[in-house]
């Protein structure tokens, strides 16, 4: 009966985050559209995308390689895998031993590097552009993360986001200048991985500036769905592991009841209308930075993290 309870668990863990994704979007762009006076797209428009996407026919250039169609499938499965291993709404999942920190980075990872592999493989100027700026970018942001993870780890004393939840829930964490540095760090390297406002802008196509829709822009069909739903899986997972680290409140145990567990689902909602609407209004306040400035940006997220990590091994307390 316990192994059926964290089968449906874990299974809605995964189907939770996978029908959320584009919500999410969809939730943003409509708080946008509304802090900026205008109507914009309905809600639900993200799915329809999707939907008219997979019916179309997938038009390939005449010299792409296999691997530029098999990396879409590649990006989806470690995005959404990536995604389902952080704890939403509930802790102690089936698959809880492996959710730690560094494995969901190493996916996050391999997905990028093949997105920069298929921005490059047909051998377009726009495929290369985007692709040396990823790596640019990633050669900044993945530094970041990975001090930050260790500054976190030092404090909750694992890597696994189980055990950080818990810990960061209880009263033992208590206010810590280290962890606000972290959360910073961390929000940075989030708006610069899902390529947001003001390090890249996903609504635009401008050949000067655009990093993400370079590398995707020969992709059509339903490639084009699964590379779409992997950009949309990737948001939600980093705002779920804001979520999941720095407001761990609310979310179930592993031995919790089916009660316990649907009020998890409802908090974890209302964090992501939460953090959603805080995005939406940043982007709507900051103007779009010049392609040169992003070192600098990602740098202060460096030296957060860097500052975060020797604040815990000057002082235990802080």
């Amino acid at each position: 009966m316990n192994a059926l309870r964290d089968i449906l668990s874990q299974g809605t863990q995964m189907l939770l985050v996978l029908l959320l994704a584009p919500l999410l979007t969809g939730y943003v762009r409509k708080v946008k559209a509304r802090l900026l006076r205008r109507r914009g797209p309905p809600l639900l428009q993200p799915y329809r995308d999707l939907v008219r996407l997979m019916r179309k026919d997938v038009v390939l250039a005449d010299n792409a390689s296999w691997l530029f169609r098999v990396i879409p499938y590649l990006m989806f499965a470690g995005t959404w895998v990536a995604a389902s291993l952080v704890p939403t709404f509930g802790n102690g999942l089936l698959f809880f031993w492996s959710a730690d920190l560094i494995a969901i980075i190493a996916l996050l990872g391999s997905a990028r590097f093949f997105q920069a592999l298929a921005g490059m493989d047909v051998g377009t100027a726009f495929g290369g552009i985007g692709s040396s700026r990823e790596v640019m970018i990633a050669s900044l942001a993945e530094p970041a993360i990975l001090i930050t993870v260790f500054s976190v780890a030092m404090i909750a004393g694992s890597t696994q986001l189980s055990n950080v939840a818990e810990f960061m829930g209880s009263d033992a964490v208590g206010l810590r200048v280290s962890l606000g540095m972290a959360f910073v760090a961390l929000t940075i390297v989030a708006l610069a991985e899902n390529a947001r406002i003001p390090v890249d802008n996903p609504a635009t196509h401008l050949e000067l500036t655009m990093v993400h829709e370079a590398m995707v822009l020969e992709y059509s069909g339903r490639h084009l769905a699964l590379i779409d739903l992997s950009s949309q899986l990737k948001l939600l997972l980093y705002v779920s592991l804001i979520a999941c680290i720095f407001l761990p409140w609310g979310t179930a145990t592993a031995d919790a009841s089916v009660a316990a567990l649907a009020s998890g689902v409802l908090l974890y909602l209302g964090k992501l209308a939460v953090l959603g609407f805080l995005l939406a209004v940043f982007e709507t306040s900051i103007a779009k930075m010049r392609v040169f400035r992003i070192p600098e940006f990602l740098g202060a997220a460096l030296m957060l993290a860097l500052l975060a990590t020797l604040l815990r091994f000057v002082s235990g307390s802080l």
